[in-house]
């Protein structure tokens, strides 16, 4: 068994961010081992992640095609991916960490004598594995045993998205064997993780707020510093059970995993839920009143003050900047 196989994600509206980061994350596990790397996706050569792949020489991309595909189901993509993974033979498949890979990755692990090590975070000389525990409280460290290919998840945000340098990448169809009787399931609406007028997942910038802000008629003061900056409003799990925030712009273990170029959390103490949920964000800045706020133990900036003095004249000096 030889090469990494990534199997990617197209959600059709536009980059899926999740499938660029489980390619990051295969070039990384290539580095390491020497290994080629190849991709996959459901869909044909036109299909948008295709196109805008670039891949590192050797790369091949495989367009899977079938009717029986054209809309998600278990059985499907279980049977597509089984045969083309028995077809490269590869030693690693890696995934994104998303409903659908959660759904049929473990049944086609299964089917090789294997099992899917999900939510990976890291990846270091061995190849060792990194998974978090106890909601981010500890890292746990995996091998992989045995001489069958090796299935992994990928965390979203753990893996910064890169970009080939001088790649090229040779795109060729696969098209599996699925009997019409092989789809028990009848496909239904595509899972959405958050509603579709808001996509933390892919927001450059996001304004986060806690329970400093006191009340709901205080969010506004946040909002308004979101808008000059040109980002999206976010908040950790108490103020989205208070109904103060949507609960699909909620952030953490129980909400949505993001990693934006800029985090700025306001008034949000740092409890590990939360930590977990936006600690892969390229620059976070914490306001808070408290010195010992563990929030300030994974802020690149922190300010010590009163969130309604400060998140006032940050606005006014955004506005000012002519941002």
């Amino acid at each position: 068994m030889s090469g990494i196989l990534v199997i990617q994600e197209e959600r059709g509206q536009g980059r899926n961010r999740f499938s660029y980061e489980a390619l990051a994350a295969g070039r990384i596990l290539a580095g390491l081992t020497g290994l080629s790397l190849e991709t996959a996706v459901v869909g044909d050569k036109n299909t948008p992640i295709l196109a805008e792949t670039s891949g590192v020489p050797p790369m091949t991309a495989y367009a899977v095609q079938h009717p029986q595909l054209k809309h998600y189901t278990s059985d499907g993509y279980v049977l597509a991916f089984e045969q083309l993974i028995r077809k490269l033979q590869p030693a690693f498949i890696v995934v994104p960490h998303s409903y659908q890979s959660r759904d049929y990755v473990p049944r086609v692990a299964t089917r090789f004598g294997q099992v899917l090590i999900s939510d990976i975070t890291g990846i270091e000389t061995g190849p060792t594995f990194v998974r978090q525990l106890f909601q981010g409280r500890m890292n746990g460290s995996y091998r992989h045993p045995g001489d069958g290919p090796c299935f992994l998840s990928v965390q979203a945000g753990a893996f910064q998205v890169d970009s080939a340098q001088g790649g090229t990448t040779t795109i060729l169809p696969f098209e599996p064997e699925i009997p019409a009787d092989a789809v028990r399931a009848r496909p239904g609406e595509p899972f959405r993780g958050s509603s579709e007028t808001v996509d933390l997942g892919s927001a450059q910038r996001i304004v986060s707020v806690g329970r400093g802000i006191k009340s709901a008629e205080n969010i506004s003061l946040v909002q308004e510093l979101a808008t000059s900056l040109g980002a999206e409003l976010a908040a950790s799990r108490p103020i989205c059970d208070n109904g103060w925030v949507p609960m699909e712009r909620q952030v953490g273990s129980s909400g949505q995993t993001v990693s934006p170029k800029l985090y700025l959390a306001v008034g949000i103490s740092g409890a590990i839920q939360h930590l977990v949920g936006m600690k892969g964000s390229q620059c976070i800045v914490a306001i808070n009143k408290d010195p010992d706020a563990p929030i300030f133990e994974v802020a690149d900036y922190g300010i010590v003050g009163d969130l309604f003095e400060v998140v006032p004249a940050l606005t006014e000096a955004v506005k000012g900047a002519g941002h």
